[in-house]
Order: structure tokens, then C-alpha cells, then sequence
């Protein structure tokens, strides 16, 4: 009988999940800069975005964004609120909030120069003043990374050019509009690469990764720069620590120099600078078909050494918002009952801001738009069923944002404590131990 059960439950699972076949999670959190109210969290299933401190929560679906299956883009948020993406055949951006998204530079010919449609972009950020920087990681063609001063409608080649490179890691210095950190591997047999420019690309200086130890594919990831000193940075080797976990360099030459700082025993999801003596990293730990959070760090001293947070979530992703605090994706359902936290006391304590119940429906948005058409039409009964979602549920509170045209949420309020029970959070809790039993069997 019990395997009956089991059965039916893992049944269960699979139709709860996303069309892609994994679990839905929390797993990506991204800010638009000067706003405290905006916040745009990266999921199994799409893109949530939210303009009233989380409270209200709408989905915007892979097929609007452009991707599908087991990817997840990476995602970079503009001061106008442009969304950009990347996936397998380009940058994708959205100029009106979510409702539409559009390929860049898709209006240029097939083999135009500064041509970046139809190409995996694998690396993105948007600096401090604006400017949008991308590398690319197509095979069979060279790569390159490149610049727009336009928000992302046109781009110019850097100069780093090469048909055995592949670009994965991008990251701007705060302070210094002219700084930028570059990552990539290739080669036979492949090496990792760092590069540093600091006149926008003009000229790169690379770093010479000594003492830098790597994984069965030596692949780096510039993970942050420090907001306050553009020579301290922080790079993740994949891999590095014992073939499943990685670890985390510090530099505070420009990367000159690296010294190794954490070693952990999984992959490291975010390295969050919260000043100049608090120090965050989050990681992930595999559990079952997926990755879930994993154990969090944190450093008092600057980043030159990490202990565990005891009182953490399971903290799949960790942001700063521009207010300070701390926002990161929870256990939807057990432990935590927070797919969105927050703390305001320096990670001392996290609070739940928002849960997959309480999600408030796709962006509202004009007939013949992607997400008018596809998700509001074809999906979102699915997907509300699904959640057995009732939407925000406390009231009134919106924040709208019409001054640069992202679209309002459909109800207002939200930030309820939706509770750890009802039947979407046993049943996950049911699959969840009798997946682990089985494990453990």
C-alpha cells in the first residue's frame, strides 16, 4: 500500500511541476536600481516581477521571455526597468515591463558585424552608468564580448575575439564606470581565463590565475566586485573542491593576485557585498531531480574568511535591494514556507515575504502581446491550479510605477503569511520525504 502511495504522490509531482519537468523554485533575484519597491525574481517556471515590495507577485512565462526546457536565463534589470535576458539564440529585452521581448540586434543581417542574435549569450551585466555588456559562448563560431551605450539596441566588439574561448562571466565595478571583469574557458586542452579592462574595452590586461586551483573543466565565474573599492573582487572556480563543490577567490589587487577564501561543498549560487566588512555567499545542494538552497556564509572581516549561518533559510538565491536589505528565495515549502525572504537586521533573521499561493496572475497586458497571448490565454489556468493560488490576500498596497510604463499589478496588497498548510504544500511535503526514503533505501 505504502508504495501505492509513493507512486501516486511522485505522480503527483510531476504534473505539479513546470512544463520543463523540474520542481517549481525560487532561484534568482534581481533589483532595478534606485527603485526599493521593484524586485524581479528568477523561477523554474518564468520570471515573477513585483512593483510593491514583493507583496504582489505576477508571472511572466518562458515562452514570452524565449526559452524553454531546463535553462535559466540570466537576468540584468536597466534604471528604466528594462528586462534583459540571455538564452541560446540571443539577448532577449523587454522595454515595456514584461508584456514583450524582442531579440537584440535581430534587425541587423545574418553576418553583420556587432551582430549578437541567433548566438548564445552566457555572460551580462549592466554597469553603473547604464552600459550593457554581453559575452558570447556559441560553438563552431568565434566569440567576443561586447558593449551598448543605447540600452542594449545596438553593440560594439571589445576586441576579445576568439574561436576557441568561451565567454562566461561579466562584471562592472560600481565605483568605476570604466571597469569591468571578464571571465571565459576554451583551449585544448582548455584554460581558464580572467581579463580586466579599465577604459570600457579599450585595452584588457589579463590576470594570471596562479595560484587559482580549478575543476575537471577549469571554468571561473567573476561573482561580485566590491561597490565601494573596484580592486576587490571575488571569483568562483566550479568545481574546484573535490569534483562537486567549488570555491571562492578573493582579490584585492585587480586580480592580480587570488587567494582562496571558502571552500564548500557544492556550487555557489551569489557572493553579496553588503559593506565593507559583511560578506554573504549563498550555495546550492542537489536534492533529488533538482538543486535546492544550500548552507549560507557570511564574513565580518571583509571577505578574508566565511562561517556558516546557522539561522539561514535555504537560500537558493541572495540579493541586496537598493533599500539595504537582504532579499533571498526560501523553501517554498519545508523547512522555510518563504519562496521570497527578507531580513532587515543583517541576515540575523529572515522574515517571508511571499509564497508560490499567493501569485496574483500574469502581467497585465494588451492583446497581442506574448504574455496577453500566451501566458494570460493558454496557461495561466494551469498554473493557478497548480499553486492553488488565491493571489495577494492583505489588502491594498500597491506601488504602481507608470512613470517609465511597467504594467500595474492585477490586485494590490499581498506580504500575508499564507501558512504551511493546505493541499499544494502537503502534497509537496508527502513527495518530498517519500523521494528522500526511497533515496535513503
Amino acid at each position: 500500500m505504502r508504495l501505492v502511495v509513493v507512486a501516486g504522490l511522485v505522480l503527483a509531482l510531476e504534473s505539479f511541476a513546470s512544463a520543463n519537468g523540474r520542481p517549481p523554485l525560487t532561484n534568482g533575484i534581481h533589483f532595478k536600481p534606485s527603485d526599493p519597491h521593484s524586485m524581479y525574481v528568477a523561477t523554474t517556471f518564468g520570471l515573477l516581477v513585483s512593483h510593491d515590495d514583493g507583496c504582489t507577485m505576477n508571472w511572466v512565462c518562458e515562452q514570452n521571455i524565449g526559452y524553454g526546457g531546463e535553462w535559466d536565463p540570466k537576468y540584468a534589470i536597466g534604471a528604466d526597468g528594462t528586462i534583459f535576458a540571455t538564452t541560446y539564440t540571443g539577448l532577449r529585452v523587454s522595454r515595456d515591463g514584461g508584456c514583450s521581448f524582442t531579440t537584440a540586434t535581430s534587425e541587423l543581417a545574418p553576418g553583420a558585424p556587432n551582430r549578437i542574435a541567433d548566438i548564445w549569450i552566457d555572460a551580462l551585466d549592466v554597469g553603473p552608468t547604464g552600459l550593457v555588456w554581453v559575452g558570447t559562448a556559441e560553438t563552431g563560431q568565434p566569440n567576443d564580448v561586447y558593449l551598448s551605450s543605447d540600452n542594449g539596441v545596438s553593440f560594439t566588439s571589445l576586441g576579445l575575439v576568439s574561436s576557441m574561448v568561451f565567454y562566461k562571466s561579466v562584471k562592472t565595478a560600481p565605483t568605476n564606470m570604466a571597469r569591468a571583469y571578464v571571465s571565459g574557458y576554451g583551449g585544448a586542452p582548455p584554460l581558464a581565463y580572467v581579463w580586466r579592462t579599465d577604459n570600457m574595452g579599450g585595452s584588457w590586461t589579463p590576470s594570471p590565475l596562479a595560484n587559482v586551483q580549478y575543476g575537471s573543466t577549469p571554468t571561473v565565474l567573476v561573482a561580485a566586485v566590491d561597490p565601494s573599492n573596484a580592486d576587490v573582487v571575488y571569483l568562483i572556480s566550479q568545481g574546484a573542491n573535490n569534483s562537486s563543490g567549488d570555491r571562492l577567490y578573493r582579490s584585492s589587487d585587480a586580480g592580480i593576485t587570488w587567494t582562496d577564501v571558502l571552500d564548500v561543498t557544492g556550487p555557489i549560487k551569489n557572493v553579496v557585498i553588503q559593506d565593507a566588512n559583511t560578506v554573504f555567499v549563498t550555495t546550492m545542494m542537489q536534492s533529488g531531480m533538482t538543486f535546492i538552497g544550500g548552507p549560507a556564509y557570511r564574513s565580518t572581516n571583509g571577505g578574508l574568511a566565511f562561517d556558516p549561518m546557522p539561522a539561514a533559510p535555504q537560500l537558493a538565491c541572495l540579493g541586496k535591494d537598493p533599500g539595504g536589505n537582504l532579499i533571498g528565495c526560501g523553501a517554498n515549502w519545508q523547512p522555510d514556507y518563504e519562496a521570497v525572504a527578507r531580513s532587515t537586521d543583517g541576515a540575523a533573521s529572515f522574515a517571508k515575504v511571499w509564497r508560490f499561493v499567493e501569485l496574483a496572475g500574469p502581467l497585465d497586458c494588451p492583446a497581442g502581446t506574448a504574455e496577453y497571448d500566451t501566458c494570460n490565454q493558454e496557461m495561466w489556468d494551469n498554473v493557478k491550479a497548480q499553486f492553488a493560488s488565491t493571489g495577494p490576500t492583505c489588502g491594498a498596497n500597491v506601488v504602481p510605477d507608470g512613470a517609465n510604463g511597467d504594467p500595474a499589478p492585477k490586485k494590490g496588497g499581498g506580504c500575508c503569511d499564507a501558512g504551511a498548510g493546505g493541499p499544494v504544500g502537503l502534497l509537496w511535503a508527502f513527495v518530498v520525504g517519500g523521494l528522500l526514503l526511497r533515496r535513503r533505501a
